[in-house]
């Protein structure tokens, strides 16, 4: 670079400061509420903490927030009156006081999590797939390059967002298409997944379940969903018990990874919401699904034959135990 164009130490500041104004402006931190929230940037980021850390001290939030810690006393007095945040004393040490969320502080947290997703979903979509790599790989760069612990992986070759309009039909459609071209089975597949998806519609609780969507360069290349389970007969809930439904990786994404991730996915927000256990419904011809829920801790507790879709077929319960 010719000495005489390069940015001077006030301009690289300047650089980087109208940077900064950029990104909190494009994701929303300056509004009153984060996300459509009653939470502050800093009260989501504790939230954050808290779940994905699980029990945890005071001071080790204030350290790794760099908070002062009185200002962290106030925030987690705050959560405490409104019953977000509850201490236990540790196990492990009688002497510390280990900070959790209870159920409430979950169901808040849970469409703050979800609203940060899908919009994150939606920045990277607007993006075409080599846009989006040379993103994270330029985010990577940053992060390292200031202070942060480097990637040890490449970026992922897939994007999981929410559903938004539209991709319910694709999911039926693609279901159908798939499965008749891969399995032979027919029309009354298209038309279960069909009705499964019209129930995930109209019973939808974004702080119970959730919809991922796999994209790829833009399209849409898999699908998960976590619902609360219900009793087949009566639909009444089954507390504590979430199902898996309608996962699918289209053959052009397939070898990547996809699928473990979307199952993955379920089951850290199964935790997060508060499930117990994880149960899905798959047969026995469906070999590479079978053991991706294997390697992730299903077990097989049921299996049947049926005739359905124009086969004979084994149909297979499974269970992951969160507990």
């Amino acid at each position: 670079m010719n000495p005489s164009t390069s940015p001077t130490h006030a301009q690289r500041i300047d650089a980087l400061r109208e940077f900064n104004r950029f990104y909190t402006r494009r994701i929303g931190v300056l509004h009153e509420g984060l996300l459509r929230t009653h939470f502050s940037l800093t009260e989501s980021r504790l939230l954050w903490e808290l779940v994905y850390r699980g029990g945890t001290t005071a001071a080790e939030l204030a350290r790794e927030l760099e908070l002062d810690a009185g200002y962290l006393s106030r925030l987690l007095g705050g959560f405490k009156q409104r019953g977000l945040v509850k201490t236990v004393r540790s196990k492990d040490d009688g002497r510390h006081l280990l900070l959790t969320l209870t159920a409430a502080g979950r169901k808040a947290f849970a469409p703050l999590d979800e609203r940060s997703r899908s919009e994150v979903g939606a920045l990277l979509a607007a993006l075409a797939e080599p846009q989006q790599q040379q993103l994270l790989q330029a985010l990577a760069s940053a992060r390292e390059l200031l202070g942060g612990a480097p990637r040890t992986a490449a970026p992922p070759a897939f994007v999981l967002r929410a559903h938004r309009p539209g991709d319910i039909g694709w999911v039926i459609s693609r279901h159908g298409a798939l499965y008749a071209q891969e399995c032979g089975w027919d029309m009354h597949f298209e038309a279960l997944v069909a009705q499964i998806a019209s129930r995930f519609i109209e019973q939808f609780d974004a702080a119970r379940e959730a919809c991922w969507i796999a994209e790829q360069g833009g399209a849409n290349v898999g699908s998960v969903f976590l619902v609360q389970a219900r009793d087949e007969a009566t639909n009444a809930p089954e507390p504590g018990v979430a199902q898996l439904r309608m996962l699918l990786v289209e053959p052009s994404a397939r070898g990547l990874g996809l699928g473990v991730a979307l199952v993955d996915e379920c089951e850290r927000f199964a935790r997060r919401s508060g499930y117990r256990t994880i149960r899905l419904w798959t047969n026995s011809i469906l070999v590479a699904a079978r053991g991706i829920y294997q390697k992730a801790g299903y077990r097989l507790i049921a299996s049947e034959v049926h005739r359905s879709f124009g086969h004979e077929l084994i149909g297979e319960i499974w269970e992951l135990d969160l507990r």
